[in-house]
């Protein structure tokens, strides 16, 4: 596959001058449709790319606010007591909106030039092969899943977690509307790491194409919301493939302040020893699944645990906060 060699202001139509349209599947030609229409390839990429992550970010979350408004899915929740409320969802989809208005879309005359010159193919057709996106799309999701893990560690330390992070946290019991609903500066950090996979692997292959670094986002969108989603259903990945995080990994997370920090899979982790304690309490609700309680005995443990899990949570984060206080003091 090709780079670009023209410059980035050219036309469409003479950036399309060589291409045989006819070689073209459906997809593509509504792909080189957009850039002759929109006729500047710097907006085209752009815009393309702000509408992609806004349509797909807030259409993955309509399924889940439906659920957390439908009471027959409450058995699959996670912290069952805990369903957010009409004004909550606003209140973060506001957030979110800003967030996306004041980072991304000033910065959509930056993703074209950018790609190009990690040299990206942005505009071309035809589209690279399936055996070309696959093992792409899955070095991005390993690349992320580490660089988020020690990112987000990092945000966990006193004054970036006070100042920062804690914006993120104000939800203990994530929805899926949430997956974003962080400080911009948080956005801006963790958001590297979905862009800085493709942006290496281009820099030093050279034969990427924007059409695959745009699969990787909806799949990563698709993995941060389900993620925040609050629910474990018996047909969520986790339960396909063991080292897939899912909603159950992340959830202990934000109700319990500590443990899990990756994204998408278990095993950093795991290496590193932060799901020591998500891993003691899931050991305690197998015991009490074994134990033969009733039903109701059963679920009055479980929110035992939880709340357990939660108060102990709510005293790690005030040693972290309490982090940048004591510099503060000892400065005086």
């Amino acid at each position: 596959m090709s780079n670009s060699t023209a410059p980035i202001h050219e036309s469409a139509a003479l950036l399309y001058a060589s291409t045989d349209f006819a070689k073209l599947n459906w997809l593509e030609l509504q792909w080189a449709a957009w850039y002759l229409w929109i006729d500047n390839p710097i907006i085209a990429t752009g815009l393309m790319s702000f509408l992609l992550h806004e349509i797909v970010y807030f259409g993955r979350c309509l399924p889940w606010v439906i659920i957390d408004a439908t009471p027959y899915f409450r058995k699959w929740k996670l912290q069952p007591n805990k369903i957010p409320t009409a004004q909550e969802q606003w209140e973060c989809t506001k957030q979110v909106l800003f967030s996306h208005f004041t980072i991304e879309l000033p910065a959509i005359y930056l993703f074209h030039p950018m790609a190009e010159f990690f040299g990206m193919s942005t505009w071309q057709v035809p589209f690279p092969p399936l055996s070309s996106i696959i093992p792409q799309v899955a070095f991005f999701f390993v690349f992320e899943d580490m660089f988020h893990f020690f990112a987000h560690r990092a945000l966990h330390w006193g004054p970036l977690y006070k100042h920062i992070h804690k914006v993120h946290h104000k939800y203990s019991a994530p929805f899926g509307l949430a997956a974003e609903y962080a400080h911009p500066a948080e956005v801006f950090i963790l958001g590297t790491g979905t862009l800085a996979g493709p942006l290496l692997y281009c820099a030093f292959r050279r034969d990427l194409h924007i059409f695959t670094v745009y699969i990787w986002i909806v799949l990563r969108l698709f993995q941060a919301v389900d993620a925040h989603s609050g629910y474990d259903f018996p047909w969520s990945l986790q339960h396909i493939l063991p080292f897939w995080s899912g909603a159950e990994h992340h959830d202990f997370h934000h109700m319990a302040f500590v443990n899990n920090f990756s994204t998408s899979f278990r095993w950093c982790d795991r290496f590193f020893g932060t799901d020591n304690k998500y891993r003691e309490y899931r050991a305690r609700i197998e015991a009490a699944k074994k134990a033969g309680m009733s039903p109701e005995e059963f679920k009055a443990m479980e929110k035992k645990f939880a709340e357990d899990a939660e108060r102990e949570g709510i005293e790690a984060e005030k040693v972290v906060e309490a982090y940048r206080y004591s510099l503060k003091t000892k400065a005086a």
